[in-house]
C-alpha cells in the first residue's frame, strides 16, 4: 500500500520543466472499444529562454482503460521540429545545453524530454527529443536545428 501511495504521489507531482505544451491536434491510430483510442498527438511549446522559437512535438499516446486513468506507458517514440516563428530574442545568457521541456510518459519514471544545445560555431540552436527511463534508457530520438541570424550572436553563459 505504501508503494502505491508513493507511486501516485510521484505521478501527481510530475510537472513540465521549462515550457508547457499546447495540443495542436491528434490522429487516432487504433480503435479501443473501452476508453480512448490510441493516437499520435502533436503539441507545441515555445522555448522559454529564446523568443521567436517554437517546437512541435509528435508522440504516441496510449488509449484504452489504462490510458484513460493515466496508468498506460506511452511508446518511447517521438519527433521534434523547432522553427523560427518570429524575431529571435534571448532572455539573457543561455547554457550550452539545457532541458527546455519534460513531460511524464508513464506513471513509473518515464519522461519525454527536449534538450536545447548551442552550436556556437554555426550560430544555431539544436533541439533533441528523447525518452528516458529510470531502469533502462531508450536510444530512440529525434533532432532539429534552428539557425540564428549571423548578426545575432548567441549569448552563452
Amino acid at each position: 500500500m505504501r508503494m502505491i501511495r508513493l507511486a501516485l504521489s510521484l505521478a501527481l507531482s510530475a510537472v513540465a520543466v521549462g515550457a508547457a505544451a499546447e495540443t495542436v491536434g491528434s490522429v487516432d491510430t487504433a480503435f479501443k472499444l473501452i476508453g480512448p483510442d490510441h493516437k499520435v498527438v502533436v503539441e507545441v511549446f515555445d522555448d522559454p529562454a529564446v523568443g521567436g522559437v517554437s517546437c512541435y512535438l509528435s508522440r504516441a499516446k496510449t488509449g484504452g482503460i489504462k490510458g484513460a486513468i493515466g496508468l498506460a506507458e506511452d511508446k518511447a517514440e517521438s519527433s521534434v521540429a523547432c522553427r523560427q516563428v518570429g524575431p529571435i530574442t534571448f532572455n539573457g545568457k543561455i547554457a550550452r545545453q539545457d532541458e527546455v521541456f519534460s513531460e511524464r510518459a508513464s506513471i513509473f519514471f518515464k519522461h519525454v524530454r527536449v534538450v536545447r544545445m548551442v552550436d556556437a560555431k554555426r550560430n544555431a540552436l539544436v533541439y533533441l527529443v528523447y525518452s528516458d527511463r529510470l531502469i533502462e534508457g531508450s536510444p530512440k530520438n529525434s533532432v532539429t536545428a534552428v539557425p540564428v541570424p549571423a548578426n545575432l550572436p548567441i549569448p552563452l553563459k
